[in-house]
């Protein structure tokens, strides 16, 4: 009886170690040592993108507190509603990242694909609006470089008198907007591949930690839109 036990609790030893989670990568011992070690690299990540921004973000108040009545003026021809839109759209979007990984959690693959795509459409969707504020701007000779040149015929007088000053506020808002762009294409194409995997059942309870690490990067992009929306559309709004 006693040596049966034994032996009985020995297998269990065996079949516990001997256990292996298909994704389970060989260098570490378990998903809770894997999960830890990838989430701080997303996060060590994300620390390098603050600096990032937070240089273009350094120059942005350097710039505006030596032109501020320029600024005020040049960004008096931003959408003011598109920009709003989009700030509801990407907020949209970091619940239906936030949803996929709860689906995942509870093992509910199909809500997992359908929360993903839900982003990517809402991820597209504020590109596509932006994209029709970058064509305004090439229609009204608003982009910095040897054509700009505001239309007097929808361009404020205040943008006319600041000639050639407007271009650094339209120069940081490209490079600005651009960026963040880019941050969000190759965001949807990470939730495009994490799609796929989540369709053909890579991930559930016990495994989602790339979905995390995704819905980090996402919230992150989010987040500097947040910050950039007042910055570039909202400055001296009381004058509009």
């Amino acid at each position: 009886m006693a040596s049966t036990a034994i032996d009985s609790h020995l297998e269990g030893l065996g079949g516990s170690h001997g256990g292996h989670h298909p994704s389970l990568q060989h260098q570490f011992d378990s998903l809770e040592q894997q999960k830890e070690s990838s989430t701080l690299g997303m996060w060590m990540f994300l620390v390098t993108e603050v600096m990032f921004f937070g240089g273009l973000f350094g120059a942005y108040v350097v710039y505006r507190e030596k032109f501020h009545g320029v600024f005020a003026a040049a960004s008096h021809e931003l959408n003011v509603t598109l920009g709003a839109f989009n700030t509801a759209v990407l907020i949209g979007s970091s619940l239906t990242m936030a949803l996929a990984i709860w689906a995942a959690q509870l093992n509910k693959r199909k809500q997992v694909v359908l929360f993903l795509l839900l982003t990517i459409v809402l991820g597209s969707v504020f590109l596509g609006v932006k994209a029709v504020e970058y064509k305004e701007k090439f229609d009204h000779h608003l982009v910095p470089g040897p054509h700009f040149q505001p239309d007097p015929a929808h361009a404020s007088a205040a943008l006319i008198e600041a000639g050639d000053k407007a271009q650094v506020f339209f120069s940081l808002y490209f490079i600005m907007t651009g960026i963040h762009a880019l941050h969000m294409i190759i965001g949807i194409g990470v939730l495009a591949w994490l799609t796929v995997l989540s369709w053909k059942g890579r991930f559930d309870a016990t495994y989602y930690n790339p979905l995390e690490c995704a819905g980090l990067y996402w919230h992150f992009v989010d987040i500097v839109w947040i910050f950039l929306f007042p910055l570039l559309y909202l400055i001296g709004a009381h004058a509009r």
